[in-house]
Parts: structure tokens; C-alpha cells; sequence
């Protein structure tokens, strides 16, 4: 069902860091658009750049080190920690419209991002295959979906075969800035799928970049 796809195993996505006032750089606002081990995504005044620990970007960013959590950055010799949804001037507001999310690959080439579902923190596999949004029973019990009395019964075809599955639709699913409402998703009574695919019902919403090995998905 999977098709050329990248994952990055990233629990914080979206972070912006607005330069203090008065620092001296190269760049006028730095967002982390990617956090995981050793690495991160960054984009500089609209620019993207993926750093490893100890490099340091054409604009003068350097990025000490990362973890799924935080980066430690040194911008003209200031260093310091940031996290997801840290606003250094406060005035930062994620932009309902033309919201953005860089996704890197991993060894296996596939897209995995962490995001939200009505609330509840879920992983997502980013699956141009899958026509909806497909959770297993687990995830959807421990989100709160009663998808055998609110869902409408159907069946998906799977490696496995025909399998049964219950249609719902999903308040809000979120990764990074990005937020859709009311999605299409299919609940498969089963542990399949592992990890909660995101499918065509919430990325045909979306415009999908590729630039080199990264995906870009942006909100219009």
C-alpha cells in the first residue's frame, strides 16, 4: 500500500524562534521545521536547510546539538535551547493558511511524522497509497473513537486481503502548523495498520514538494 515514501521519526515539528531584538545575523527568523536525533530542519527566511549536529549553515546558524525534543542553537555566539512552540519575541502566530511541514527521510525511505487527532498525540506514516486516513483499533479506542457505533461499516483490500473497516470522519488531525477538519478515515478492527497512515483524504488537501530527498507538504 506504501509507495516511495520518507518518514522521519519526529515528536517536535513546527517550532519558530523569532531572533531577539537587536541580535546581529545573517537571518531574520529561523523555524524549526524538524527535531530528531543529531539532526534538524530548519528554515531560514524561507529557505531549508537540514543540519547535523556541529554544522553550521551559509547563513550562520549552528546547530550544537538535537534531539526529538529540542535544538540547541549558537546564532552570532548565543547559544541557546529551543523547544517546540517556544516564541522568543511573542508575536509569532502560526498562519492558518500556507502552513508548512518539511519531512526528512530515514534509512528505510519513508515519511514518518508525529502529529495529533482530536487532541491525542498519534505517529503517522505519510501513505500516497491509502485513500483515507487509517487507523487500527488500538489507536482509535485510545483516542476515543466509538467507531463501531458512529462509523459506517465497509472493507479495504490489504496485503492480507479483503479486510472489513469502519468509515468515521476525524474532527481535526494535525502535524506541525498544519490542521485539517472533518476527515475522511477508515478504522480497521484489527493491529493493522502499526502506525496510523496518513492518506490521501487528509494529503489531497495539501500541496506536496519534493526538495532532493525532503517532502514538503504546505496548506494553501
Amino acid at each position: 500500500m506504501i509507495t516511495k515514501v520518507i518518514s522521519l521519526r519526529a515528536s517536535c515539528l513546527g517550532a519558530v524562534i523569532a531572533l531577539l531584538p537587536g541580535l546581529a545575523s545573517a537571518v531574520d527568523q529561523v523555524t524549526v521545521t524538524g527535531l530528531f536525533k543529531d539532526r534538524a530542519i530548519l528554515d531560514l527566511d524561507g529557505k531549508t536547510r537540514m543540519l547535523s549536529a556541529g554544522m553550521t549553515s551559509p547563513e550562520g546558524v549552528k546547530l550544537v546539538s538535537a534531539t526529538s525534543r529540542e535544538a540547541v542553537l549558537e546564532i552570532k555566539g548565543v547559544t541557546r535551547t529551543y523547544a517546540l512552540g517556544e516564541h522568543i519575541s511573542g508575536e509569532y502566530t502560526p498562519a492558518a493558511e500556507g502552513a508548512s511541514i518539511t519531512i526528512a527521510p530515514d534509512a528505510h525511505g519513508m515519511y514518518e511524522v508525529a502529529g495529533s487527532i482530536n487532541g491525542f498525540q498519534v505517529s503517522f506514516l505519510v501513505d500516497t497509497g491509502a485513500t483515507f486516513i487509517s487507523l487500527n483499533r488500538q489507536t482509535a479506542q485510545r483516542i476515543g473513537l466509538n467507531y463501531r457505533m458512529d462509523g459506517a461499516p465497509s472493507h479495504s483490500t490489504t496485503a492480507s486481503g479483503v479486510v472489513p473497516v469502519w468509515l468515521v470522519r476525524l474532527d481535526r488531525v494535525r502535524i506541525g502548523d498544519i490542521e485539517l477538519r472533518d476527515v475522511p478515515a477508515s478504522v480497521h478492527d484489527t493491529d493493522f495498520p502499526e502506525v496510523t497512515l496518513l492518506g490521501n483524504s487528509f494529503l489531497h488537501r495539501l500541496h506536496l514538494a519534493r526538495q532532493g530527498a525532503l517532502l514538503k507538504l504546505t496548506k494553501p
